[in-house]
């Protein structure tokens, strides 16, 4: 009984200790130095040694002015510990009251201190930093290294030099500690990542790449090839990061594998010339017969999204060879799914593509396997307006996969689905959950269609043009551009200064793309820009235009477009890529 007495008492007192520690940080957080140092002097009485303790209220001593406080209590650790970092705070407590000689008297003792005893740089260096005394941080580094060279100071020297903003330093320490200590390399990339997506300095990006070019001249390490390498993919510049990773498959055949994901990269990228390249190249150098079908499904993916009518025959005999090559199997099913999906929104043979994929259901799949074949014969079935069965499939995949990526797409697919039968209060319900997507891209599907309907039916609770609106989508979907196009020129006549107009406008200015009708595209974008400012497609219509000006290699017109996206649109989801694409025509070396 004592015992449990005794056990209750202790976890009584640490609870009660535990709640005083945090409402001296929360009295601290708010800026109630006076009773935050009340509690943090009452915590020291029962932890007298406790440094964090110690440290907080030093600074409610400072914040509150009491000077003379401070530099006592200072002073009296100190005298207790004898450590450099106490010469430090001391220094700082004077600094904190304009008196820099005499804090510069203290810094200088605390590098004395480092002289005699380079071990002390790590807490004389860390209160250095912590007071974002950056050049005496760096000192206290370089003078505990020059006395003991075994030292390696490279990572926090990289970060202080980051925060003077001398890059090329920073850069210099950065690669020398990522190939000295090449466990740190992740670490490393990660602290430069973030340089070259903030793009705080539009230099950067050069000097980094110079860096690496340096050293890949001087040493013939591959460790400076894939470092390059990942420099590329970090500038989507998948073309250079291929010639890197051929350099190093050369002298390293066992890196393969990194080609095979470079390729993957390209793709979701949309980077088809680099896609291209790569995946010809991993047919030419692998007998894997996985990546051989995985390399040709991307390969012919591509051409179909590119291909006009009358090529239409020549690619269906060209899967049909590989099927035959490779065999009917669920090793080869991302062929056979692509075929089902060509011959039915391609060529408009929904029957062939069904009995393809019922076939392969009859296969022995694994759970995934299955999912995206009843996600592709849920598409079809939707192709055919047979908006109940589709949903039948779309259940199935939702309720066995969950909140995993397909199941979370089989949920958006379900939502449109609804939207497509004009069951927009259902469609809406759905979105809303999937607004939160783990998924970012299913995430932005389903907050512009949610937009999309919940705009639109502001100003027209009969919801008339929306249901017009999406029989025209619902054309799209099916691959009928051309009706669909005659469907959307419709509604702008029809529902003439309706909330509808500006996305309407949008769609056939997509379509005119598609049709490589640029200039009718272009008309369409530029009548939501001059008549739209204010809409909520303003800043793809801005990014559209630019990106039709960029691949006609008018500059003069693109770059102010770019500009406007990144001036005035900076929850844009084409910020970024406009941003890269601004610098690039600027002339910035990226």
């Amino acid at each position: 009984m004592k015992k449990i007495i005794a056990l209750l008492f202790i976890f009584l007192s640490l609870f009660v200790h535990g709640q005083n520690e945090q409402l001296a940080l929360n009295y601290f957080d708010r800026g109630e130095f006076e009773k935050a140092l009340v509690s943090y002097e009452e915590l020291l009485k029962a932890q007298p040694n406790n440094f964090n303790y110690f440290q907080k209220a030093v600074e409610c001593y400072q914040q509150l002015q009491q000077f003379d406080k401070a530099e006592k209590a200072i002073q009296e650790r100190l005298d207790k510990y004898k450590q450099g970092n106490f010469l430090v705070e001391l220094g700082y407590n004077y600094q904190l009251q304009k008196n820099q000689e005499k804090a510069n008297k203290y810094y200088d003792q605390a590098i004395d201190k480092i002289k005699k005893n380079p071990s002390e740089v790590y807490q004389i260096a860390y209160v250095f930093d912590r007071k974002a005394l950056v050049d005496y941080a760096l000192l206290a580094y370089q003078t505990a290294v020059s006395l003991e060279p075994k030292f390696n100071f490279n990572f926090q020297m990289a970060l202080l030099y980051g925060q003077k903003g001398e890059t090329d330093k920073m850069i210099d320490m950065f690669l020398t500690e990522a190939y000295t200590n090449p466990q740190n390399l992740i670490m490393i990339q990660n602290q430069l990542s973030r340089f070259t997506t903030e793009e705080t300095d539009v230099t950067f990006n050069d000097a980094l790449k110079k860096a690496l070019l340096i050293r890949i001249q001087k040493n013939q390490d591959i460790f400076w090839n894939e470092f390059l390498s990942w420099f590329y993919v970090q500038q989507k510049e998948y073309g250079k990061a291929f010639i890197q990773e051929k350099a190093i498959y050369k002298r390293n055949p066992e890196s393969f594998s990194n080609i095979v994901n470079l390729g993957q990269l390209a793709i979701e990228e949309n980077d088809q010339e680099a896609a291209k390249e790569i995946l010809g190249f991993v047919l030419e150098n692998t007998k894997d017969l996985d990546l051989q079908i995985q390399s040709h499904s991307y390969l012919m993916e591509m051409k179909i999204a590119k291909a006009l009518p009358k090529d239409y025959p020549l690619i269906n005999l060209e899967l049909d060879n590989l099927i035959k090559e490779f065999g009917v199997s669920p090793f080869s099913l991302s062929l056979l799914k692509i075929k089902a999906h060509f011959v039915t929104f391609n060529m408009k043979d929904a029957e062939t593509g069904k009995v393809i994929l019922k076939n392969v259901l009859e296969m022995t799949l694994n759970r995934d396997q299955a999912a995206e074949v009843k996600m592709e014969l849920a598409d079809i079935l939707l192709f055919e307006e047979k908006f109940n069965q589709a949903l039948i499939y779309y259940s199935q995949i939702e309720n066995d996969a969950n909140n995993s990526p397909i199941g979370q797409e089989a949920s958006l697919k379900t939502a449109k689905t609804s939207y497509f039968k004009a069951d927009f209060k259902w469609a809406e319900h759905q979105l809303k959950v999937l607004k939160s997507a783990s998924t970012q891209l299913i995430a932005n599907d389903a907050l512009d269609l949610f937009l999309l309907i919940s705009d639109n039916t502001v100003e027209d609770s009969t919801q008339v043009a929306l249901k017009k609106f999406a029989r025209a989508d619902f054309l799209l979907y099916q691959e009928k551009k051309q009706d669909a196009l005659i469907a959307f020129q419709a509604i702008l006549k029809e529902n003439k200064g309706d909330a509808i107009e500006p996305v309407t406008l949008l769609r056939i200015g997509k379509i005119y793309e598609e049709l490589g009708e640029t200039n009718a595209a272009l008309a369409n974008y530029k009548l939501i820009l001059d008549n739209f400012k204010e809409c909520i497609y303003i800043d793809e219509a801005l990014f559209y235009s630019a990106e039709i000006y960029n691949q006609l290699n008018d500059i003069e017109k693109a770059k102010p477009l770019y500009e406007e996206v990144i001036t005035k649109h900076e929850d844009s989801i084409h910020y970024v890529t406009s941003q890269k694409k601004y610098r690039k025509l600027r002339g910035d070396s990226i």
